[in-house]
């Protein structure tokens, strides 16, 4: 029988742990040694080549350094976004959240949320090249699609960023289009595609599962020439994936940092935010975005892709002042 696979999570704390994590702000002694099947075991140290891995500075996306946590603010180009969709111009929206200091703005012209049928592909075009136009020039701009054509025609805009997803599983030209124009890519983990993910989302063991998938999916981006420094990965918390599944990831997500590429995570007024912290509406999400915000600044997660920019980083300062090591203490 051949034997199991063996993964470490680190265990972060925000400071004076015996290594950092990632070439960033937390550090960790401590490991989680998980295999299928079995109790996670608590362990003081792992293979050099893992620690290598878990240890190593992560590059610096679009110009930006993974040292610090960096925001990227949702634009929805959209009239069916679950959350704000045909709401506010876009153009006006990413304005604001530029003078709320989001590091990166995400553009999208497709809902993706659960039961969302696909738009094709010249509206999508339509939808978001007028608002890549009018920005390119202020922020550094990515472009949330599935397709190659669009992200071709957003990248002619003035995008610099692809984030895609489906991972590359929608479109197989698309890990192509990115390699070709030199771009970093986001390559997210979705069970199913948005019109039927949330139907009956399953896994023998959803935090290893993630993994897995994510892994092949950074070495079939490496195959089509998209070197490992342009590769960002994202679990996909809701997409094919139940309330259980996403706590499952959340709990335990610096497990990614082991895959050696920057984390970037969405989980901005999503509806087992509401569910949990009884909101409805997804504009009252806020609170909750926060708290899970926090919880993975704590484990070490650099992006966050957002849609209350200023209230986020409210949150992230704040809990920067406390954990900051070189503070004086109190007297």
């Amino acid at each position: 029988m051949a034997q199991s696979r063996i993964y470490y999570r680190p265990v972060p704390v925000p400071h004076g742990g015996r290594w950092r994590l990632a070439g960033g702000w937390s550090s960790f002694s401590m490991l989680e040694r998980l295999e299928r099947g079995k109790l996670p075991e608590l362990v003081d140290n792992a293979p050099s080549e893992v620690i290598e891995t878990l240890t190593s500075p992560r590059p610096a996306i679009l110009g930006l350094s993974m040292d610090r946590p960096r925001l990227m603010g949702i634009v929805n180009a959209t009239p069916d976004s679950f959350s704000d969709g045909g709401t506010y111009d876009p153009v006006q929206q990413a304005r604001g959240l530029l003078m709320a200091e989001a590091d990166i703005l995400d553009i999208g012209g497709e809902s993706t949320r659960p039961g969302a049928a696909d738009v094709g592909t010249d509206e999508e075009i339509k939808r978001v090249s007028p608002v890549i136009r009018a920005l390119s020039d202020l922020v550094p701009l990515s472009i949330d699609t599935r397709k190659a054509l669009v992200a071709r025609a957003a990248l002619e805009a003035g995008a610099t960023m692809v984030n895609d997803v489906s991972g590359f599983d929608y479109d197989p030209e698309l890990a192509g289009t990115v390699a070709g124009n030199g771009v970093p890519v986001c390559l997210m983990h979705a069970q199913g595609v948005p019109l039927t993910m949330q139907d009956n989302p399953s896994y023998d063991d959803v935090l290893l599962d993630v993994y897995d998938a994510l892994e092949q999916r950074i070495a079939r981006a490496e195959s089509a020439g998209i070197p490992r420094h342009h590769i960002v990965i994202d679990p996909g918390i809701g997409f094919g994936k139940t309330q259980a599944h996403n706590l499952a990831i959340l709990r335990r997500i610096s497990l990614y940092h082991g895959l050696g590429c920057p984390i970037l995570l969405g989980v901005s007024r999503k509806r087992f935010i509401g569910s949990i912290g009884k909101a409805e509406i997804a504009a009252d999400r806020m609170p909750g975005t926060l708290a899970l915000t926090l919880a993975a600044v704590d484990q070490g997660v650099q992006i966050h892709r957002v849609h209350d920019v200023a209230e986020i980083k409210q949150g992230i300062r704040l809990w920067q002042a406390v954990n900051d090591k070189d503070e004086a203490r109190d007297r």
